[in-house]
């Protein structure tokens, strides 16, 4: 859309610019707009229901702002089903982890019984981004009063190559880690994570506030693998 482009052209700021492209290594830096995150999530506020409608029927977007920008337009959808359909329509589309880390639509909280088995299928496609984004989800929504042991073990099947893969495998334990430290321990006893989750799993931990000394005392013994 020329007028969404346009609008993300004015609230463009050049040296914001440089510095948000070095976060995003795996996106083109000619594709980086430059507008912060706070005008984005305003702006996705202000688009009226036939310039989001527009907007998100337009895919692939061509800009790396777009693309937040989708992403801040699906966190206010309060429909749980429209939600939905729009986060399994647009994550083919996630390129990298901040557009992936942003999507998290505000009612998911509401539905957690259908959005569950849901988040299972996300963290076995294979993609990426969208196992990140399930992973993310579980960690999100999973790890407090809705937390059951099994979902440890979701993580914990995921097998890969991928950096981003990983970070967020390691973060998921981490927070179960200062979450429901008895549960999780024993992966991290058992080494049942891959070499790199497991070892930054460990190093997140130590780094938590969330985590007692105590518990911190007995990870740093672990970080060999």
């Amino acid at each position: 859309m020329v007028t969404v482009e346009r609008r993300l052209r004015e609230l463009a700021d050049p040296k914001y610019r440089s510095f948000q492209a070095k976060l995003v290594p795996t996106v083109d830096e000619r594709s980086v707009l430059g507008v912060r995150i706070p005008d984005i999530r305003r702006l996705a506020k202000e688009l009226d229901h036939s310039e989001r409608s527009e907007f998100l029927s337009e895919l692939p977007h061509r800009f790396y702002d777009e693309n937040i920008l989708h992403s801040a337009i699906l966190c206010n959808i309060r429909d749980f089903p429209e939600a939905l359909a729009e986060t399994e329509r647009f994550l083919p589309f996630i390129d990298n982890w901040a557009v992936c880390d942003t999507l998290s639509p505000k009612c998911f909280s509401k539905h957690k019984a259908e959005l569950l088995p849901n988040i299972r299928r996300w963290m076995k496609s294979g993609r990426t981004y969208t196992v990140r984004f399930g992973t993310g989800m579980l960690m999100r929504h999973f790890l407090d009063a809705d937390f059951k042991p099994e979902y440890l073990s979701w993580a914990a099947e995921i097998k890969s190559e991928e950096y981003y893969v990983n970070m967020m495998t390691a973060w998921f334990f981490a927070t179960a880690l200062a979450k429901q430290y008895d549960c999780a321990v024993g992966y991290i006893d058992e080494r049942r994570l891959g070499e790199i989750p497991h070892k930054m799993a460990i190093q997140k931990a130590l780094e938590s506030f969330r985590v007692s000394d105590e518990h911190k005392e007995h990870l740093r013994a672990q970080r060999q693998y």
